[in-house]
């Protein structure tokens, strides 16, 4: 109950004209910058920063929180109309977005995305208010054999799972490793597969691969199609804005799971929203191959509604594990650490008492950003959707230009475009040949956290393998990774008794 008092006297510091127009403005940048290819609410608040030294820290917060939640609307509205995800927590989105997008439900797709961020915005804003002890300790469990065996079952699971073929999807996944492998090894200090080039000892950007593979890719598919198979290039138009009520009951269920994967993932530091959208999509199709006609690929509800979900539970939990632990899970929430010690704040237990109001107002602007976004998105579904009628020349050209300008912008190295465009030629090849892009994107962004915690690990055993299994959750992981690949193969071979018959 004395949570539940702190939080009305936020809601007062958050109501005032000043902090109300500051959530506004901060949804508002959040969601424009996220529609952008290769930008993201991390660049927004890392350009904000400098511009926030003469505002009140609680204004400043405020806003930043705004831009933060802005910025996965906006990620995922691109994901869904262009195929082209500003950040890596909106790829799993395209999967099943783009498809309902191509078959005229566009502001169906929308509107799924908007209420599951709401719901999982909302449900982890209650979780942060009233349970941040016990996502602490949650988090304090896990160790390096635990996030390895996290990341091993997202890459089995996502190979296997997500794949329609295990060859590809294992294909996909090894050359996604070996791309997260290239640059510096951080504990010996050997170069790896940079082959003598400078550019490439601090690695490959993941922000330059999942741009080139889904935006800069999709470019070069639609070109190459466009001519032989126009009628599948075409994307329907629907005058229906809203979502049937046999929808929002197919979707619910997906929004409250993906809600409950995406929660404790954002007080275990993993990246942020990318692992638990991918988890949750996965889960979803893995549901699906047990229904007499599965859906996914052909614009699955549920495909969309789970990571939407999953990545907005994580965001709001992540920023409880900013205030409470002072742990940043994502870029973000890194970069808002910085600001907290611009103002001479350090997060933590002794913030709360420290600095309530600004606290908890913050806490409390987390809601009044989850409605905004919803009011600002939800109703303009209809239009956003109105991009998909832009001459498709004109659109795809405009999407390369910015492919490029948002590569650019965070790296500022010409070296990185020419990166951009090898790689996009690669995903290309991948489409042409139906290989899964998930896969590799997973090895991008999981492969440098198993590899240091299969070393930690490793070391602080003295080189006994048996550490792996010697923790209870790491063992109800792989127990679940296996239970999964079980259903995966049985799916599989119940599908192909179907065929034969």
């Amino acid at each position: 109950m004395e949570a539940l008092g702190l939080l009305l006297e936020g809601f007062g510091h958050a109501f005032t004209p000043m902090n109300l127009l500051f959530v506004v403005v901060g949804c508002l940048l959040g969601t424009a910058v996220g529609v952008l290819p290769g930008l993201g609410s991390s660049m927004a608040v890392a350009l904000l920063l400098p511009m926030t030294f003469a505002l009140d820290p609680t204004a400043a917060f405020i806003m930043f929180a705004g831009v933060y939640f802005g910025g996965l609307f906006g990620d995922s509205t691109m994901a869904i109309l262009m195929n082209t995800p500003g950040q890596a927590s909106a790829i799993a989105s395209t999967y099943e977005g783009h498809k309902m997008a191509r078959a005229g439900r566009a502001p169906q797709a929308l509107a799924t995305a908007a209420i599951g961020a709401f719901i999982g915005g909302m449900v982890s804003c209650i979780v942060v208010v009233f349970l941040a002890p016990v996502l602490a300790d949650i988090s304090t469990s896990f160790g390096p054999a635990e996030y390895f065996a996290l990341a091993l079952f997202a890459f089995l699971a996502t190979s296997s799972v997500v794949a329609d073929s295990v060859i590809k999807g294992l294909t996909s996944l090894v050359l996604g490793l070996g791309i997260a492998t290239i640059g510096i090894d951080s504990v010996t200090g050997t170069e790896r597969l940079s082959f003598g080039v400078p550019d490439l000892f601090d690695g490959v950007s993941l922000v330059t691969v999942t741009v080139a593979l889904l935006a800069l890719g999709e470019v070069f598919h639609i070109a190459s199609r466009i001519r032989r198979d126009p009628a599948s290039n075409t994307i329907r138009r629907s005058g229906r804005p809203f979502l049937s009520l046999r929808e929002f009951r197919e979707a619910l269920p997906a929004w409250l799971r993906g809600t409950g994967i995406g929660l404790p993932f954002g007080v275990i530091p993993v990246g942020g929203a990318d692992v638990p959208t991918f988890i949750a999509y996965g889960a979803e199709r893995a549901l699906d191959r047990r229904r007499p006609e599965p859906q996914f690929g052909k614009g699955a509800i549920r495909g969309l509604a789970a990571p939407e979900a999953a990545g907005n539970a994580t965001t709001g939990t992540a920023m409880g594990a900013l205030l409470a632990l002072g742990l940043p899970v994502s870029a973000t929430a890194a970069i808002m650490l910085a600001a907290f010690r611009q103002y001479g704040l350090q997060p933590g237990p002794l913030l709360f008492e420290r600095a309530p109001e600004l606290v908890w107002g913050l806490l409390a602007s987390f809601f009044l950003a989850m409605i905004v976004l919803l009011i600002l998105n939800l109703p303009f579904a209809q239009v956003w959707a109105k991009l998909l009628l832009i001459p498709r020349p004109y659109l795809y050209a405009g999407i390369a230009v910015f492919c490029a300008l948002g590569v650019y912008a965070t790296s500022a190295s010409v070296f990185d475009l020419f990166l951009l465009l090898g790689i996009g030629l690669l995903g290309f090849v991948m489409r042409r040949y139906e290989f899964p892009v998930a896969p590799l994107l997973i090895g991008m962004v999981l492969g440098p956290l198993a590899e240091t915690s299969l070393r930690d690990a490793l070391l602080s055993s003295g080189g006994d393998y048996a550490v792996f299994v010697s923790s209870p959750i790491a063992v109800a992981i792989l127990a679940l990774l296996i239970i999964a690949l079980l259903i995966s193969v049985i799916g599989r071979l119940r599908s192909a008794r179907k065929r034969d018959f």
